[in-house]
């Protein structure tokens, strides 16, 4: 919390000694200045709150997954929209789900599925699922930007900076868009400051044959692992000098309230940091030789499932927003313009496996309560399908499956018309569904970020928590 409790005297202008303290932390780590912190403190209990979810693991299925034939499946509309699939039944008496995800229509009883996740933003990049914001266009929004807004995990530690000895936000297996070499918008931390972006790590993976073309799925083989130390974000050795000159100027600040202890207490804040760069915590979250091979088979033996099992090691460790991008090379995408039934014939099953894996493992290590499963993509697709066998971008209307962190468990939210292409019932807005996040990690929705102008800006940028979805 922005307050620290505990016993301290006050000094002229109101705060305690140790609160002064805690800013000088806040500041070191990637979170607010000492005017920004005050104005926080202002808003008193209303920035945060409880939080049912300690952590986050989102699973972005890069180029938006057909909702048609995985979660929202219409066996009795014509040939051209049905697809190849047929419905099975799940946990949840009168749900149906597509029957290349048996083990997940078996752990159903334990989700929250929202069918009408709708929003404005047709394009390829995860910046409406991790902003909340669904108002861009290409032509500015596309590629990342210091003028960008915020990911949610961003907000989340300007607001609660969280653990020093982990870090925080981090997203695999690399930057989005790393296969392109392009910077895809999303997951930055836009107009509050690169110290709020994740740390991203990297991957090299291999393939057992060489892809025909980018609608031929070959499974992605490897691991992500994390950066050198140079290139952990916020800490790099210059920036690192950067924040040794603030934390100077902040010693002069601190001076004129409180000039004995302060150098001592400081430097403690020096030394985390010089342990995050060098964090044995950190480095044993990403080392999955410690795993069984029981483990490794429960989440697969590819990229994707050994990003979810790095994932549940580092909210085990202490992170508190991870996102994994299924993204890469060789068809490993989902953006299905051609060959959609083929390709989700080797992508589902692989995600099947994964969600099980992780869902089953969470629940296990009795982390399923307090850490939010998000699986989803950034849009849906047409419900006609073209003359490639592909289904095409489709913003109006995509799924988002929900597991542990507080949410109610066997419920279906949203209803959809005949073609699965339109809510007819309790449409979800990016705002809508980052509210809700925010609701559960303890963020107050409502609360607002200066941009570069100092204008607050609505994190939420207009949406609502689907209180429904709440247990």
């Amino acid at each position: 919390m922005l307050r620290v409790m505990g016993r301290g005297s006050r000094v002229c202008d109101g705060i305690t000694r140790r609160e002064s303290m805690r800013v000088g932390a806040l500041s070191l780590f990637g979170g607010m200045s000492l005017p920004q912190w005050l104005a926080a403190s202002e808003a008193g209990e209303s920035a945060t709150h409880p939080a049912r979810a300690k952590s986050v693991i989102l699973l972005n299925l890069f180029g938006g997954p057909p909702h048609q034939d995985m979660f929202d499946l219409k066996p009795n509309a014509p040939e051209n929209v049905r697809g190849e699939f047929k419905p099975i039944s799940t946990k949840v008496p009168g749900l149906q789900i597509g029957e290349l995800l048996p083990k997940t229509a078996q752990l159903m009883d334990r989700a929250t599925l929202i069918r009408t996740y709708s929003h404005r933003y047709n394009s390829h990049n995860p910046y409406n699922v991790l902003t909340g914001y669904d108002g861009g266009n290409d032509a500015q929004n596309y590629f990342s930007k210091r003028t960008d807004h915020p990911s949610m995990a961003s907000v989340s530690q300007y607001f609660e900076p969280g653990p020093t000895d982990v870090p925080r936000y981090v997203t695999m297996p690399a930057f989005p868009g790393y296969n392109q070499a392009l910077r895809r918008a999303g997951p930055y931390g836009g107009y509050l400051g690169s110290q709020f972006d994740p740390l991203f790590t990297v991957c090299d993976p291999k393939f057992k044959r060489d892809t025909k073309d980018d609608y031929d799925p070959v499974e992605a083989i490897g691991y992500p692992t994390p950066p050198s130390l140079d290139a952990l974000p916020g800490l790099t050795a210059s920036r690192f000098d950067r924040r040794r000159t603030l934390l100077q100027q902040f010693d002069h600040q601190l001076a004129a309230v409180e000039r004995s202890g302060a150098p001592e207490r400081m430097n403690k804040f020096k030394r985390q940091a010089l342990e995050l760069l060098s964090s044995s915590k950190t480095r044993t979250a990403f080392d999955i030789s410690h795993e069984s091979d029981r483990a490794r088979d429960q989440y697969g033996r590819n990229l994707w499932g050994s990003s979810l099992l790095i994932a549940r090691r580092l909210v085990e460790a202490g992170s508190r927003f991870v996102t994994v991008h299924w993204e890469a090379k060789n068809g490993n995408h989902w953006d299905m313009h051609g060959n959609t039934f083929k390709m989700l014939r080797v992508h589902l099953p692989q995600l099947d496996l994964m969600i099980e894996g992780l869902i089953l493992d969470l629940e296990a290590r009795g982390l399923l309560d307090e850490t939010l499963v998000v699986v989803m993509g950034e849009m849906g697709r047409t419900p006609k399908i073209n003359k490639n066998s592909g289904r095409d971008h489709w913003p109006q209307c995509g799924f988002s499956l929900l597991f542990g962190g507080g949410t109610r468990r066997g419920m279906v939210l949203g209803a959809t018309d005949h073609q699965a292409g339109y809510p007819v019932d309790r449409p979800v807005s990016a705002g809508d569904l980052a509210a809700t996040i925010y609701q559960l990690i303890g963020i107050n929705p409502a609360l607002t970020v200066p941009d570069l102008g100092g204008r607050p800006v609505p994190i939420s940028h207009g949406g609502q928590p689907v209180w429904e979805v709440l247990a």
